[in-house]
């Protein structure tokens, strides 16, 4: 017999906060924080406008990147409530954009004299919310991809972590504080107290050493991330893969975007590279088209080696034509072309090859398999031997379960 326990039973204190806490993380939860990232976005933009702040180059980047981030994050929430990195993500946005609203509110208010405006001061307070966001990212790094502590032994650092995490928090807090109170408030542009007179010795050792352990926390989980990619295998290797691979694409167009001094290209880089993290870790928790990240990355590597040996040929035949053998420009301009063009395909094949066999070696393996079978099949006539080393083949490359050939007989319908 199924017997129901009544309500406000023994044990139903903690059984009953889990149920509130599942009921919270539940796919409207995500909606409803999906649509208040949007609607922060907007009142962004718009505040940005009326503290003159707004442009293309400077908000126009920002916008994608919002996007993506709160699209990631809406639907690993959905796809799975019980996964922190989703509600991480939302959260972590939303206290950026929040932050970015306040203060440009609080400009309005004190350095553009719009003293009509309520709660100025609330604003001015708030304003340091990029601290907090800030310290949660990491956190998507160290619970990627299923959101569960690998070992105990991380509770301690995450305990470490939010005490130094408080800690800068309240410092960077306590001037806004400080200056509400006391209605001594001096913004920047962008909403932030302007702090007067020097910092303490001690507290700004301090501040120093409370970043300089919050870097090294960060610093072990992209190191623990690294040591179990070196111990994945299976589907765990490849969604690793993602995650690595989104940040290897981030630190290239952040490292590309400040060395590039047009304004416009660089914050287009600075778009992609903010926005390659969260897609990789979307698709490594959702496991969408898992196993194309081996050919997506052959064939990253292959196209960008191929077109750095062109763009060498190419320069060099150049320089060859004009400086050395005296030919006319256009003449040589047209040559090299013609010679880089013919050198495409082949020189695309054999690096791709190159490439495959170093990093998507199950491709390369199958190929040379399939490669091996239809060089032998040219010389066997025995139907047996055919099926048989078939299957063999079929087994090696696609390793299923069960392989059955069927072979019609002659005559037979």
């Amino acid at each position: 017999m199924w017997n129901r326990r009544p309500p406000g039973g023994p044990g139903q204190g903690a059984s009953g906060a889990g149920a509130r806490l599942f009921r919270l993380a539940a796919p409207g939860t995500a909606t409803v924080l999906g649509i208040l990232v949007l609607a922060l976005l907007v009142v962004s933009v718009l505040l940005s406008a009326l503290v003159h702040q707004l442009t293309v180059l400077g908000t126009g980047p920002i916008v994608p990147v919002v996007a993506v981030y709160a699209g990631v994050g809406v639907v690993v929430a959905r796809r799975q409530p019980g996964n922190p990195i989703g509600w991480l993500l939302l959260i972590s946005i939303a206290l950026l954009l929040l932050s970015t609203d306040v203060g440009f509110y609080a400009v309005l208010y004190y350095r553009l004299g719009h003293h009509g405006l309520p709660l100025a001061a609330a604003a001015v307070v708030l304003q340091p919310l990029w601290v907090p966001a800030l310290l949660l990212f990491p956190l998507v790094i160290l619970l990627f991809p299923d959101g569960r502590l690998a070992a105990r032994r991380w509770r301690w650092v995450l305990r470490a972590y939010a005490v130094l995490g408080a800690c800068a928090t309240a410092g960077l807090f306590e001037p806004a504080i400080a200056a509400a109170a006391s209605h001594d408030i001096r913004l920047d542009s962008f909403g932030d107290v302007i702090t007067r007179g020097r910092t303490p010795s001690a507290l700004g050792a301090a501040e120093v050493l409370g970043v300089t352990g919050i870097v090294v926390i960060w610093l072990s989980f992209v190191a623990h991330q690294a040591l179990s990619w070196r111990r994945a295998t299976g589907e765990r290797r490849q969604q690793l893969k993602w995650l690595a691979s989104g940040a290897a694409v981030t630190l290239v167009f952040l490292a590309a975007s400040f060395g590039i001094s047009s304004t416009s290209v660089a914050g287009e880089l600075l778009s992609f590279a903010l926005a390659a993290l969260p897609v990789g870790i979307g698709v490594g928790i959702l496991k969408y088209r898992l196993y194309d990240i081996d050919r997506i990355i052959s064939r990253t590597l292959a196209y960008a080696i191929v077109t750095g040996l062109l763009i060498g040929v190419y320069a060099g035949l150049v320089l060859l034509a004009t400086r050395v053998l005296s030919f006319h420009t256009p003449v040589a301009v047209a040559a090299s072309t013609l010679a880089a063009a013919a050198l495409f395909n082949p020189l695309r094949r054999r690096v791709q090859q190159m490439v495959d066999r170093r990093f998507n070696r199950a491709r390369y393996d199958a190929d040379q398999t399939a490669a091996a079978f239809s060089a032998r099949l040219k010389d066997v006539v025995d139907l047996d031997s055919v099926r048989d080393d078939l299957a063999a083949v079929v087994q090696r490359t696609l390793e299923p379960t069960h392989v059955s050939v069927w072979i019609t007989r002659p005559g037979r319908s």
